[in-house]
């Protein structure tokens, strides 16, 4: 893996998570909307119902919207063209059982037929590999890891 596939990973990843801000705030407006519309009928416990689902709902998207907007703000504070032979945020691990990008929680993601896990750094995996070293080998969930590149 070059820096220049590590620069366009951090702009798939930044892209997915602008992606999810945008979806996630028409979903909000729209979920405000629908409850500011509903009008009493004369079946008044329903209208109360709906307002409380939608009520619960948005809350729901609020927390999800809150953190794709703390993920944004992590991505922006990553300088994807830096290299360094120690892992730290913004490094592309290369290992004999796949590739990570040190960034946020984002999964499994493909760029140019390569699979990449996009790990955050508080995850399990990710603070086994913080701070590790090209060489470096270690194990998770009884699978044997050696640390070959990092970019």
């Amino acid at each position: 893996m070059t820096a220049a596939f590590k620069i366009q990973l951090h702009q798939k990843c930044t892209e997915i998570v602008a992606s999810r801000i945008f979806e996630l705030t028409n979903v909000l407006k729209d979920i405000q909307e629908a409850a500011n519309s509903e009008s009493k009928s004369s079946a008044g416990d329903k209208y109360e119902t709906g307002r409380e689902m939608a009520l619960l709902e948005s809350e729901k998207i609020d927390v999800q919207l809150t953190e794709a907007n703390k993920q944004m703000g992590i991505l922006k504070k990553i300088n994807s063209e830096l290299e360094t032979k120690t892992i730290a945020m913004g490094s592309l691990i290369e290992t004999n059982n796949g590739t990570f990008y040190m960034a946020v929680g984002l999964g499994k993601i493909e760029l140019k037929k390569q699979s990449i896990f996009v790990i955050s750094p508080f995850s399990p995996i990710g603070k086994m590999l913080l701070t590790k070293k090209e060489k470096i080998s270690f194990s998770f969930n009884t699978i044997n890891y050696v640390v070959e590149n990092v970019v």
